[in-house]
């Protein structure tokens, strides 16, 4: 791992909180994602299973998590199923986790190779009345077409086990996973403190004429350097009219002179992420219009992170934040006081120059698991990110920041990351 080991206890706290939610007498079983192939003998990265992370902190593949909380013998409530180390292995691929190693990370006593899996199913699933079973039901995109890991293992169970109940994984971990540990902030934390120095590189590499992909790769630079596992999500580098397309990333434009340029990135450290997105100026000013219009997304930040606050429901902040925008539009002369007055309340005025969401949980997913209809809190990491886009003016601002929320409000984790108009310019001139 590139990271130090995270504490056990934090394994244990979140094992114990998971197997309190559970039906009495029922099995939970967490299945490990895929090595995904790419062409001849590749494969992409690997990424772990969140649900199976957030409970065991393995992070290989071929790693199985059962949870039998109500078992008679205490060494069969928790145990873990891991690949076999052998000599061929080794040769070939290098030392997975010994068995010592995985109980050592994970605090789970019980560890067994995972051809014993199958074997020591059997002999539970007599006793248990109820399996619960993982699915990746938070991601976004269609997958109808894809078959995962945890799809075979539901299919296994159902052939093996059709008169067993089956619940579901997520009902659980969507409640208890939102809310961060101590420990969990500090890998937030520690996230940042990466994004923070590959940024600040960034704006001395950034000029005239510099291709997107080059900034790309100074933020590459540090992530890599400091013991980050991967980029939290594909970076966004767009410059001009590119930053007016919200999930851009193919960074393959040439920054003009006179533009501005809209980094969105993060960066995963033990598998907890960061999200942050400034926007700087090309030729290291902001021209008179490009200030105008980041002062107003800044002012947006600022304000609506003061509505970030335990007890607040999310529909409700979006709400507020959209006013917030309105208002700032208007001062930009992009709409007009009686638009608003005679707009369509199901198509409003502004999601011509503002159209998405501006706070997601942030944690084990960038997108973080949780329920939007639950009020926000004490605990929760949270975004902030508003924006304005004028595509007639080319130019695109989102300004985001990274808020753990508290007992009477909230705190910026992304405090050190330069945001002000004077200090961004100063910067670029070092």
């Amino acid at each position: 791992m590139r990271y130090p080991a995270i504490v056990s206890s934090l394994f244990k706290k979140n094992r114990s909180n998971f197997c309190n939610e559970m039906t009495s007498n029922a099995i939970a079983i967490l299945s490990s994602n895929d090595v995904m192939p790419t062409n001849c003998d590749d494969v992409m990265g690997f990424a772990q299973n969140n649900d199976l992370f957030y409970l065991s902190g393995i992070d290989q593949d071929e790693t199985i998590l059962l949870l039998y909380p109500d078992a008679f013998k205490e060494e069969n409530r928790a145990i873990l199923f891991v690949k076999e180390v052998s000599e061929h292995t080794k040769l070939w691929e290098g030392d997975f986790l010994t068995k010592a190693e995985v109980s050592k990370i994970s605090g789970v006593k019980n560890v067994k190779w995972i051809t014993e899996f199958e074997k020591t199913v059997q002999l539970f699933a007599f006793e248990a009345d109820i399996f619960y079973l993982g699915h990746n039901e938070h991601i976004k995109r269609v997958t109808s077409k894809m078959t995962t890991r945890q799809d075979r293992m539901i299919q296994w169970c159902k052939e093996k086990y059709p008169l067993h109940h089956y619940d579901r994984v997520a009902k659980i971990t969507r409640q208890l996973r939102p809310v961060k540990s101590d420990e969990e902030v500090e890998l937030i934390k520690k996230a940042i403190s990466i994004s923070i120095k590959g940024f600040k590189r960034l704006l001395k590499a950034v000029r005239p004429n510099s291709k997107e992909y080059e900034l790309e790769a100074e933020l590459t630079y540090e992530l890599i350097k400091n013991g980050g596992t991967r980029q939290a999500f594909k970076p966004i580098v767009a410059s001009g009219k590119n930053a007016c397309a919200l999930h851009y990333n193919s960074n393959d434009g040439i920054c003009q002179d006179g533009d501005m340029i809209l980094v969105d990135f993060g960066v995963c450290y033990g598998n907890y992420n960061s999200d942050t997105t400034r926007c700087v100026p090309v030729n290291g000013k902001f021209s008179p219009r490009q200030r105008a219009v980041y002062q107003s997304v800044l002012n947006c930040l600022k304000e609506g992170s003061k509505l970030l606050k335990p007890g607040v429901l999310s529909s409700d902040y979006e709400k507020q934040m959209a006013s917030l925008v309105e208002k700032e539009l208007i001062e930009l002369g992009l709409i007009t006081r009686k638009e608003l007055v005679s707009q369509n309340p199901d198509a409003p005025v502004y999601k011509k120059y503002f159209m998405h969401g501006t706070a997601h949980y942030l944690g084990l997913d960038v997108h973080d698991v949780g329920l939007y209809s639950r009020p926000f809190e004490k605990g929760m990491v949270l975004t902030c990110e508003p924006g304005i886009y004028i595509p007639e003016e080319g130019i695109g601002c989102r300004l985001e920041n990274d808020l753990l929320l508290t007992e009477n409000g909230n705190y910026n984790l992304t405090g050190a990351l330069p945001i002000e108009i004077e200090e961004i310019e100063f910067l670029m001139k070092q």
